[in-house]
């Protein structure tokens, strides 16, 4: 059997490596990985030995430094995460999210990539907040030779633990761009926060973890990675806490390990009575493989994880990359 064909990429603002590990599991394999965060090089470094990282701001990277990245197949950018209330004319201070992305879009100029992907909020894609930063993306796409398109999928679909809608932009040169189809979701059910972290919680002996994992019974709701200069490691907002509290976990605050077999697990005293998540199960609700290591300590590396985009949502998109680029021409 001949060996499925492999791509190139260019992978920016790569975070923990979300994204680039479920590209990679797609075919893609990067020549550069970019991200400004020494923790979060450090973590991509730590997982892939061979991976080249560079740490560096992108609105400083320039390609004609790194001359492997011209004419890759897929530049992908998993960028940070633009706000509700942001406008596309504030300075860098409040807007430096949708200056990442206005750069993203300043590169295709100089790598020429066969394809893009940019993954972020839905609200980029769909609120009219956003109108005049999608026309400025059109029309340089435009300018460029590249067709692209919007849209909107949920990692649930895709068997990740959690509802966390994403935003999507992809663009193709070419006619590659009449091959492509967003991934459909999965035929099987959705994962429930239980059936993900039962066995986890049974690590220490907790008696009652089956009891908690039977009543946790839905999808977790989106985790957020929280501002990385103020505050420590927590599940979320107000609405996501009470979400958790609903299955009986605080969301308020992140454990250093899973109950013991002493925990009794009672909601109904509050916080003292219901179970807290730890580091490695928030990474296990964003479908990252158990052995994919994060570095830092407790609230850097559960920044990582909350600012990630999980692996099966850049593996169902870069299948579905791959195959366009295949059979839709250069």
């Amino acid at each position: 059997m001949a060996e499925a064909k492999r791509f190139s990429s260019l992978d920016v603002c790569s975070g923990a490596g979300g994204l680039a590990l479920g590209l990679e599991q797609a075919g893609f394999d990067p020549v550069l990985l970019l991200d400004n965060r020494d923790v979060a090089c450090r973590t991509l470094r730590a997982n892939r030995r061979g991976w080249t990282v560079l740490e560096l701001d992108l609105l400083e990277f320039v390609p004609d430094e790194y001359r492997q990245v011209y004419d890759v197949d897929l530049l992908s950018a998993g960028l940070p995460r633009v706000q509700a209330s942001a406008t596309v004319n504030r300075t860098r201070g409040s807007d430096i999210e949708l200056e990442l992305l206005k750069a993203t879009i300043m590169l295709m100029h100089g790598v020429q990539p066969r394809a893009l992907l940019v993954e972020n909020v839905p609200d980029l894609v769909t609120r009219d907040d956003y109108s005049a930063i999608r026309d400025f993306v059109g029309e340089e796409l435009d300018h460029l030779g590249y067709r692209h398109k919007w849209f909107v999928v949920n990692a649930a679909d895709y068997r990740v633990p959690q509802s966390r809608a994403q935003g999507i932009l992809i663009a193709f040169k070419g006619a590659a761009m009449d091959a492509f189809e967003v991934p459909e979701p999965s035929m099987e059910p959705p994962v429930t926060v239980g059936e993900a972290l039962e066995e986890s919680m049974k690590a220490r002996g907790w008696a009652q973890a089956s009891e908690w994992a039977e009543q946790a019974d839905k999808l977790a709701p989106t985790l957020v990675g929280g501002s990385w200069e103020r505050g420590g490691p927590d599940l979320g907002p107000t609405g996501s806490k009470r979400a958790w509290a609903k299955m009986g976990v605080d969301g308020a605050t992140v454990a250093n390990e899973v109950p013991g077999p002493d925990f009794v697990w009672d909601p109904t005293l509050g916080r003292d009575g219901m179970v807290k998540l730890t580091v490695e199960q928030a990474a296990r609700l964003q479908a990252f493989p158990p052995d994919w290591r994060f570095e830092g300590k407790k609230t850097a590396r559960y920044r990582q994880i909350g600012h990630a985009s999980p692996p099966p949502v850049g593996h169902a998109l870069g299948r579905a990359i791959g195959d366009a680029l295949t059979h839709g021409g250069a």
